[in-house]
Formats: C-alpha cells, sequence, structure tokens
C-alpha cells in the first residue's frame, strides 16, 4: 500500500488516519496499519500529524434541490447593477441575493435571464 511505485509529487503525503497502539517513549508511537503494508509501524512524532477530522459547517437551514440535483433558488434581493460587454454588445447584469444561501454567495445574472426566469 506504501510502496515506492509512481510519482513521487503525486503521492500523499499522509495516510491514515490509524489508531494508535502504544507510546513508545518520549517521541515515537506504535501505530494499527493495514496488513500487507509491510513497513515498521512505529514512528517519529516528526513524522506524525494529529488528525483534525472533517469540520462540518452548521448550514441554517437545508437547502431545496431540484430532481436534477440542482439547488431550488429564489431571489431574495438585487444588491447592485452593473452594465459589461459581451461581444461588443453590452448586457445589463444584477447582483443577485438567494434565499436558500449565504450572502457571500450572491452571483451576476443577466438582467434579461432573471426577467425570463422570474418575472
Amino acid at each position: 500500500a506504501f510502496g515506492l511505485r509512481g510519482s513521487l509529487k503525486l503521492r500523499s503525503k499522509f495516510y491514515g488516519p490509524y489508531k494508535i497502539l502504544e507510546r513508545i517513549e518520549e517521541v515515537a508511537y506504535k501505530l494499527h496499519l493495514p496488513e500487507g503494508t509491510n513497513i515498521h509501524p512505529v514512528f517519529h512524532i516528526s513524522q506524525l500529524k494529529k488528525h483534525v477530522g472533517h469540520q462540518a459547517v452548521p448550514l441554517p437551514h437545508v437547502p431545496l434541490v431540484t430532481s436534477e440535483g440542482y439547488v431550488k433558488t429564489i431571489p431574495v434581493a438585487v444588491l447592485d447593477r452593473r452594465v459589461i460587454q459581451r461581444n461588443k454588445t453590452p448586457v445589463g447584469q444584477c447582483l443577485v441575493q438567494w434565499e436558500s444561501l449565504a450572502p457571500d454567495d450572491a452571483t451576476w445574472e443577466d438582467a434579461a435571464f432573471l426577467n425570463k426566469t422570474f418575472p
């Protein structure tokens, strides 16, 4: 599992997490490694990294999702307006805050699209 095959640049720098079986002296730990790894299970603490885990970001409410898997969004407010050039044609855009998303997730949308989709 930890063999020397493949590119060193693409290989993970850390593997695991693995359960600590015992502390050996002040600076080494014995880990429970999967069978077949063919490496010594005792590591110096400089070679180990604390496992933090996946940190969940709490949402105030779960956004609705369509049957196609897209987040169902409803515009709440237009925060700003601008005009951009697209193929030498001026296009009006609005910065839209969406109902089920945080204000930082506001997106620029074409005004024509908004008028057509949300009359």
